[in-house]
């Protein structure tokens, strides 16, 4: 069972950026790393889960997922190119 999170697991762990994690911190909204061995720190993961059922229910719905591939910069989309 795993008691710590990485620094770096947090955004995948919780669907947050690092800087958004970062500023929760920095808020006091958002668990304070624990100091586990000299310069190393890691995030308790029951109080990182704690704090994720302590977040209000929202009432808006997900954003459809469309699985759709966003095009790269400089790139048309396929439905956009004109019939040559």
């Amino acid at each position: 069972m795993k008691l710590y999170y990485e620094k770096a697991e947090l955004p995948g762990a919780i669907t947050l950026s690092e800087s958004t994690i970062e500023e929760l911190i920095r808020q006091n909204q958002f668990p304070k790393p624990r100091q586990l061995a000299g310069r190393r720190v890691g995030y308790l993961v029951e109080e990182v889960i704690e704090w994720a059922r302590s977040r209000p229910v929202s009432d808006q719905p997900p954003p459809a997922n469309t699985a759709a591939r966003k095009p790269r910069r400089g790139q048309v989309p396929p439905g956009d190119r004109l019939a040559a």
